[in-house]
């Protein structure tokens, strides 16, 4: 029999114990829940970058994101101008659901700088109810032990609007370098309302998102980053005019854009690059996603201005230019990097999220889906049509998106339908055929071959959202 002494059998203890810790150990950081870095850039059409099949525009950092990642070529926006769709990226609903459709509330860009500030703050404050009325991402994951940070663009007033634990946007005009301040007959200066100090991220520095990481690199943490790139003023550094300059293939008024989205994916690449070097490489699942589509006009009148202005077929339009957007989900040795043509949309990015956090029933009527089986290489996604709406940049009155809508569209397979609303607006049924016409010159909907695919598309559509019933939408408080 062997007898132990008192000390061997405290040393035993002890290794069982260090044994035990180790187990538990590693079973939390098995059970360890991902940090999520969003990433959404602000008037960049879907084409202009090289993952995409753009030779001209140099993306490297974007291009290897989409290397690494579950790349899907086909994503769609719900709206082609920014701040609906980013409210769609808060909320995973649609605009008709959760109201805000409009850049600028009742009574309108124009008429609210006709006064003083307190008149523009008390005119944009109106609407803040709205994203106030639904659950958003952030403040999901908050109330789930996330702590999540709001950089760039933000429409919502203060950054506690959209449930985040940490902003940069404050609803004040910001100090030099400022982007977002406005000044309104009073001679007074006001927040425009895109989102203020939150706008220098990116084009001034990245100190912010750095700060918030090594603070919290030991805790879940979410990084909204929307920097005001490309979007205009193109103000890039002369060695990124030095890409493009004097290239024959590169016309002189898409010189200053490419210069800017280059400029973007070098902040992309500088975010990556920390969070390797932070040892967060591989627990941190990134997302990339587009706001909105944009194309400069070449005009004489544009280029007075510098091209800032939108061609008519991409921002505040149904067109790809507009609405389509690719869609990156890389989480480092987790995703099956490759292609995935399935259509895709913005509203499933609220539901890939909150299911990676293991919170899939926490907002338990989303329109989108979990993407995250097809991006791990799991499940196939379902075949499924995309939708969206279209509306003026303005709001005459708030809770009634029916009053408002210009058109819908629907993608389903090859076929785009795109549906004049009559009451807001005189235009004509429009079919395209994607792959054979993808520039869309050719409107089938004028021939009577195709209306059984007219209708078909038609009935998706009305069965999505036909305008009329704004129950849904939360009313002026």
């Amino acid at each position: 029999m062997v007898r132990l002494s008192l000390k061997n059998l405290f040393f035993i203890i002890s290794i069982l114990l260090i044994f035990a810790g180790c187990k538990q150990s590693t079973s939390e950081s098995k059970g360890q829940k991902p940090n999520f870095v969003i990433i959404l850039s602000d008037d960049l059409a879907y084409g202009d970058l090289g993952f995409m099949g753009n030779n001209v525009v140099q993306t490297p950092n974007l291009d290897k994101l989409a290397a690494e990642g579950a790349f899907y070529p086909n994503g769609y926006l719900p709206v082609s101008v920014c701040r609906p769709s980013l409210a769609t990226f808060l909320t995973g609903l649609y605009p008709h659901q959760h109201g805000i459709h409009f850049n600028h509330p009742s009574p309108g860009f124009s008429k609210m700088k006709t006064k003083d500030a307190q008149y523009w703050i008390k005119s944009r404050a109106a609407s803040d109810y709205l994203i106030r009325a639904v659950p958003t991402l952030p403040k999901i994951l908050a109330e789930n032990g996330y702590v999540c940070l709001q950089t760039g663009k933000l429409w919502e007033g203060d950054w506690k609007n959209a449930g985040v634990t940490h902003g940069m946007t404050l609803n004040k005009p910001s100090p030099e370098p400022a982007y977002g301040n406005l000044q309104v007959a009073s001679g007074e200066w006001v927040a425009h309302g895109n989102g203020d100090a939150g706008l220098n991220i990116g084009r001034d520095t990245m100190e912010p998102i750095y700060d918030f990481i090594r603070e919290h690199k030991n805790q879940p943490f979410m990084i909204w980053y929307a920097p005001f790139l490309p979007h205009a003023p193109f103000d890039s550094d002369q060695r990124y005019v030095n890409l493009y300059a004097n290239r024959k293939e590169v016309p002189e008024f898409l010189i200053p854009y490419y210069a800017s989205i280059t400029r973007y994916d070098d902040t992309v690449g500088e975010l990556m690059k920390f969070l390797k070097e932070n040892n967060l490489d591989e627990n941190t699942i990134v997302i990339l996603m587009n706001d909105n589509g944009f194309k400069p006009d070449n005009s004489e009148k544009n280029a007075e201005k510098g091209y800032i202005s939108a061609d008519t077929k991409s921002k505040l339009s149904p067109y790809e230019n507009g609405v389509r957007t690719p869609v990156v989900i890389r989480w480092k040795g987790k995703v099956k990097p490759g292609i995935y043509t399935e259509l895709v949309q913005s509203v499933d990015l609220v539901p890939t999220v909150l299911a990676a956090a293991g919170l899939e029933n926490a907002i338990p009527y989303l329109s989108g889906i979990n993407l995250m089986p097809s991006a791990l290489g799991k499940e196939k996604l379902p075949d499924r049509p995309a939708f969206g709406e279209i509306y003026p940049n303005d709001a005459q009155s708030l809770g009634h998106p029916s009053d408002h809508v210009y058109m819908r569209f629907v993608r389903y397979g090859d076929f785009k339908l795109i549906i004049p609303e009559p009451k807001n607006y005189d235009g004509e049924l429009e079919l395209y055929n994607l792959k054979k016409d993808p520039d869309k010159l050719n409107n089938l909907a004028r021939n009577p071959e195709y209306a059984g695919k007219i209708k078909e598309l038609h009935k998706m559509a009305d069965d999505w959202w036909t305008p009329g019933d704004d129950s849904q939408v939360a009313k002026p408080e």
